[in-house]
């Protein structure tokens, strides 16, 4: 074993190592946790369902945005076609546009920030909004039981990046099955 104790000229430099056990001790406690973490996380994820709850009919303002988010079918189709046998968590995200038209992440984006934009200027600016924020329209989500998550994050993302602050959820109020 070997020692270094100083140099030949008494110049004593700065240690420039980092102690690296502290670092690894922590990534795989860190790596335990995320491998037992996740296959649980991914588990119960999948068998989400929404809640049917008893709740109050709303006073939708005539500039709140209504928004549709469901997937194809086994087969490939969406929900306005004929034949269509509803979600399906492997399928292509559909996002219909104030319930009916149906959009892609980018025309999602554009519509909603050209939509806010035209109710922030009839409202006289972004000033009339601060002072009275229930002139704010918020956005109602329509999410198909059986649609991933991952579609109806992506529609959110769309249109709070689009300067929307309040995004909702729509459910049923009883059991249409009983």
């Amino acid at each position: 074993m070997a020692m270094s104790v100083g140099g030949a000229g008494g110049d004593e430099k700065p240690m420039s190592e980092i102690n690296t056990t502290p670092l690894v001790d922590v990534m795989l406690v860190l790596l335990i946790i995320f491998l037992i973490a996740v296959p649980v996380a991914i588990q119960t994820i999948q068998k989400l369902k929404i809640p049917i709850i008893e709740s109050q009919e709303s006073k939708d303002k005539v500039e709140n945005l209504l928004l549709t988010v469901s997937t194809t079918d086994d087969a490939g189709r969406s929900a306005g076609d004929p034949g269509y046998e509803g979600a399906s968590l492997g399928g292509e995200c559909r996002i219909y546009f104030n319930n009916i038209t149906p959009v892609d992440s980018n025309e999602l984006r554009d519509m909603a920030f050209k939509r806010l934009d035209s109710i922030v200027k009839r409202a006289g600016g972004p000033e009339a909004l601060v002072a009275n924020p229930e002139l704010v329209p918020q956005v109602h989500v329509r999410g198909d039981v059986n649609a991933p998550w991952r579609c109806i994050a992506g529609a959110i993302y769309n249109v709070q990046i689009s300067g929307y602050p309040t995004v909702g959820f729509i459910s049923n109020p009883v059991d249409p099955n009983g």
